[in-house]
């Protein structure tokens, strides 16, 4: 805050002077913006909160995509490995094909075991995003409850400088809109 004066907009000052001057309309007005600035101000919390949360579960699932793919990749090697063992086997002397057989076997049930934890690490992914995408479900509620909110404070200061009570009622309107669509969010 500056330390010698302070710049009210004209409808701020407008809004705090009804509000002063014993002005019903005006005090109706304060009343009425400085409740659904609080509401607001709510609102825009749980809004980013639903955005947080949604980037956190898509974070872990392209951890988890990532993760899945280095065990394939893993996978590859062992069986590129088994593919080389089959190959010694074939050109191999008789007394040494037992053992690349048993190397043949021995990556076979590596495989088996990578594959598996492959396999899960790609189900959390996919979880992980299905859990992103429940997250982030009521965040466009949310945005378009916050838009009627704003639209009601600014309806609600224009009334003061215009005097046109009707435009308080557009306001209220607007107002119920927007705290319908919370609730709506609330309970999505």
């Amino acid at each position: 805050m500056s330390e010698g004066f302070h710049v009210h907009g004209a409808h701020d000052h407008a809004v705090e002077h009804g509000a002063h001057s014993g002005d019903k309309l005006g005090g109706q007005v304060a009343i009425f913006t400085a409740i659904l600035a609080s509401v607001g101000a709510i609102v825009s919390y749980q809004g980013g909160d639903t955005q947080n949360q949604a980037m956190l579960f898509k974070n872990e699932a392209v951890l988890k995509k990532t993760q899945a793919s280095d065990q394939w990749s893993y996978y590859q090697a062992k069986s590129n490995k088994g593919h080389l063992m089959e190959l010694a086997a074939d050109l191999a002397p008789a007394g040494k094909r037992d053992y690349y057989k048993a190397q043949i076997e021995k990556y076979e049930n590596e495989k088996k075991e990578i594959k598996a934890k492959a396999e899960a690490l790609e189900a959390e992914s996919e979880k992980a995003n299905e859990e992103s995408d429940h997250a982030m479900h009521p965040h466009h509620k949310l945005a378009q409850s916050m838009t009627l909110i704003q639209i009601a404070i600014s309806l609600a200061s224009i009334t003061v400088l215009t005097r046109k009570k009707w435009l308080f009622a557009v306001a209220a309107i607007s107002a119920a809109g927007g705290l319908a669509m919370w609730g709506w969010a609330l309970s999505v």
